[in-house]
C-alpha cells in the first residue's frame, strides 16, 4: 500500500498502556480503529477520540482485516481469542504480546489452522515512544503479510522484518531485553556503590555512567565474533581475562566494604563464570566469588 491509498481498518485488542498507545497512533494516522478490552472503560478515551468500541470479541475481530493483539501474556491471548478463532478466517493477526519463541510458533500454527495470516512482533519501545522515530518493532512470520501491511506497521515505528520463522521476533525481543536488564542491573549497582559516599548521583550518571556505557558498546561486535570460540584476535581486543577477574574481585571487595546489598552483585555472575571457567561450574554467586578472593593474610 502506498501513502495515497485508503488507510487500512485496524482492530486493537488489549488496552493496557501499550495497547492504548498503539490504538491512538493508528487513529492519529487516519486508520479506522476498532478497540476491545475486557474492562470496557479502558476504551473510553479512545472512543472519545474517534475509535469504535466493539461490544464483543467476535465483533472486534470481524471489524477489520488487520487484528492487533497486545495482551499480558499468551494464556490471556488464547483465553480471549480462542472463542473467536473462526472469525479470524481471511484476516491477519498481528500479535504483539510478549512471549517465548515457541509460544509464537504455536500461535502461528493456531492462526493458520483458522485460515488467518500471522505476524509476531516484539516491541522495542515504551508506550510514549510509539509513533516516534526512535521506536522499533520487530516482526517475524509471513513475508507476504509483512509486505502487505508494512506501510501500516510503519505508523507505529520503524518496522523491521527479521525472518520467516514466527519465533524470531520473540527471540530477538527477549535477547534485547536481557541485554537491557543486565545493563540496568549493572547501572543500579554502580549508582548504589557511588551513592554510599553521598556523591551527586545525577551528575555521576550524566557525566560518567551514561557516556561510559555508550562507549563500551564498541566491544559488542567483538563479543559476537567470539561467540562460541576463543580467538586470539578477540582476546587481544578486550581486557585479558586475568585482569578482568582482578577487577571483578575488587568490585566485590569494595561493594562489601561499602555495605552495598549483595543482591546487586548478581549481574557479575556470568562474567565470573566465564572468566573462572570449569572451576565455577554449578556454583552460586557466593561460591564463584570465593574462588577469586585472595586469602586473608
Amino acid at each position: 500500500m502506498n501513502e495515497h491509498e485508503t488507510p487500512v481498518p485496524v482492530t486493537v485488542i488489549g488496552l493496557g498502556a501499550m495497547g492504548k498507545a498503539l490504538a491512538a497512533t493508528f487513529l492519529a494516522a487516519g486508520h479506522p480503529t476498532t478497540v476491545w478490552n475486557r474492562s470496557q472503560s479502558k476504551a473510553d478515551s479512545l472512543v472519545a477520540g474517534g475509535a469504535m468500541r466493539a461490544a464483543t470479541i467476535i465483533e472486534a475481530v470481524t471489524a477489520s482485516p488487520l487484528v492487533v493483539a497486545c495482551l499480558l501474556d499468551y494464556p490471556v491471548l488464547h483465553e480471549i481469542l480462542d472463542p473467536a478463532g473462526d472469525a479470524l478466517a481471511g484476516r491477519t493477526l498481528m500479535n504483539l504480546t510478549n512471549g517465548t519463541p515457541d509460544q509464537a510458533r504455536e500461535t502461528a500454527v493456531w492462526a493458520a489452522q483458522r485460515g488467518a495470516g500471522y505476524l509476531d512482533g516484539g516491541i522495542m519501545a515504551v508506550p510514549p515512544m510509539i509513533g516516534q522515530p526512535e521506536a522499533r518493532v520487530l516482526y517475524s512470520g509471513s513475508r507476504h503479510v509483512f509486505d502487505q501491511y508494512e506501510h501500516t506497521l510503519n505508523r507505529l515505528s520503524a518496522a523491521m522484518y527479521v525472518g520467516a520463522d514466527p519465533g524470531l521476533a520473540s527471540l530477538y525481543d527477549l535477547a534485547l531485553l536481557s541485554a537491557m536488564y543486565g545493563q540496568f542491573a549493572g547501572a543500579s549497582h554502580a549508582l548504589a556503590l557511588v551513592g554510599t559516599e553521598k556523591a551527586d548521583l545525577t551528575e555521576f550518571a550524566a557525566s560518567l555512567l551514561a557516556p561510559w556505557l555508550t562507549a563500551t558498546t564498541v566491544a559488542l561486535p567483538l563479543l559476537a565474533q567470539g561467540n562460541g570460540t576463543s580467538t586470539q584476535a578477540v582476546e587481544e581486543s578486550v581486557s585479558p581475562p586475568d585482569m578482568q577477574a582482578v577487577a571483578i574481585a575488587n568490585i566485590v571487595t569494595a561493594s562489601n566494604a561499602q555495605n552495598v546489598d549483595k543482591a546487586l552483585l548478581s549481574h557479575l555472575a556470568i562474567p565470573l563464570r566465564d572468566l573462572i571457567g570449569q572451576s565455577a561450574h554449578d556454583r552460586d554467586l557466593a561460591g564463584m566469588v570465593d574462588l577469586i578472593k585472595k586469602p586473608t593474610e
